[in-house]
């Protein structure tokens, strides 16, 4: 927080080859801080920092508006095309002592693909990824982010059918995490108040927390 009147939130990013992470991490930031495109290989290598500018109108603290600004921490897949577990591992855990290790971590985004099925398994590594990144509360500290949403409704799903009809493997890890799930389209940019829905329920999820982080260095 680097004022009474400004907020910063810290969000890491994590999930599978093409899933939308950085895409996401984008839209977060109302940038396009990450690289995102199409490739038949994991497009992401290394860790990126991003940050937002200042976004006024969405939060009151002591009776007066605040200022918030994001930070996003892109991180390489898991699986990787090119990199073995523990390479991830380590190059995540190292980017966010580096980034978050004096504020701490609000959130980690487990980002999955709203128009694919989420199979029994298949998100058993980046689950297990997440797990030994933040210890034993990962759950309390992680919310899915459902991305290509918009296909989704195209197909005619509006949220309510779409989780009425999706596999129990899905809402088996939505009841794990107390449902902190948010849906997100998969265009190139959304628009501003898009963006404010999302960061909206983001800094819900995280006042259910009391605004407790995790991974802060503790001072001696």
């Amino acid at each position: 927080m680097a004022d009474s009147n400004e907020m910063t939130i810290n969000l890491v990013v994590l999930g599978k080859t093409q899933t939308g992470k950085s895409a996401a991490g984008n839209s977060l930031l109302g940038s396009a801080d990450f690289e995102s495109r199409l490739c038949p290989s994991s497009v992401t290598t290394r860790c990126s920092l991003g940050r937002s500018a200042r976004i006024s109108g969405l939060i009151r603290r002591n009776g007066r508006e605040s200022a918030l600004r994001v930070r996003v921490l892109d991180t390489p897949s898991y699986p990787h095309s090119a990199l073995g577990k523990q390479q991830v591992r380590d190059t995540v855990r190292a980017a966010l002592a580096q980034h978050f290790g004096e504020q701490g971590l609000h959130l980690a985004l487990l980002v999955l693909r709203a128009d694919l099925p989420l199979c029994p398994d298949e998100s058993h590594d980046t689950v297990q990824l997440i797990q030994e990144l933040l210890g034993p509360t990962w759950k309390d500290f992680t919310a899915v982010l459902l991305t290509h949403a918009d296909k989704a409704g195209e197909a005619g799903y509006s949220e309510e059918t779409y989780l009425q009809s999706a596999s129990s493997t899905l809402l088996s890890l939505l009841s794990s995490v107390q449902h902190k799930y948010i849906f997100l389209d998969n265009h190139n940019s959304i628009i501003r108040e898009e963006r404010n829905i999302v960061l909206r329920k983001l800094l819900n999820f995280i006042q259910r927390n009391n605004y407790q982080v995790l991974l802060k260095h503790s001072k001696e």
